[in-house]
């Protein structure tokens, strides 16, 4: 995974997604359940301002729903889910968990979260894979707050 980018300290969501993705980075790369990866991060790893429930549900509801996440995700992809970078996949279940499953979360912060892990871990052009595919899931899954619905 690439060296992030620091401009200003991560608090709160953002921080826990930032968590969140290194976990899953690591549960997909290593193999290890979900929740002793979740257990090492609580222990060893937890920034200071996290919300640590955040990072929690993240982790726990994605590795727990790949399966059915990644399924939801294929519907606005133009490839495999096993042919996603680790990083960007790691960062599209944590997207689609919080589209999916979070509604109190604007979809646009979703969004937007995303793409900024992205820009800051991923390839160089992959967030705009992410925005694009985020996007299309928000239409379908938010109609009514995006104005989709017609």
């Amino acid at each position: 995974m690439a060296t992030p980018v620091r401009s200003r300290p991560r608090r709160g969501r953002s921080a826990s997604r930032e968590l969140a993705l290194q976990a899953l980075y690591q549960w997909q790369i290593g193999g290890q359940d979900g929740q002793d990866v979740m257990l090492e991060f609580l222990a060893e790893r937890m920034t200071q301002g996290a919300d640590e429930a955040f990072f929690k549900e993240l982790v726990t509801q994605t590795t727990g729903r790949s399966t059915e996440l990644d399924a939801g995700l294929s519907e606005f992809s133009d490839r495999p889910m096993t042919q996603l970078d680790p990083v960007e996949h790691a960062i599209l279940l944590i997207g689609f968990y919080e589209l999916a499953h979070r509604p109190e979360i604007p979809w646009r912060v979703v969004i937007n979260e995303a793409v900024d892990l992205c820009r800051r871990y991923g390839g160089s052009e992959g967030h705009k894979f992410v925005n694009a595919l985020l996007d299309r899931a928000a239409r379908r899954h938010r109609a009514l707050e995006t104005g989709a619905a017609g």
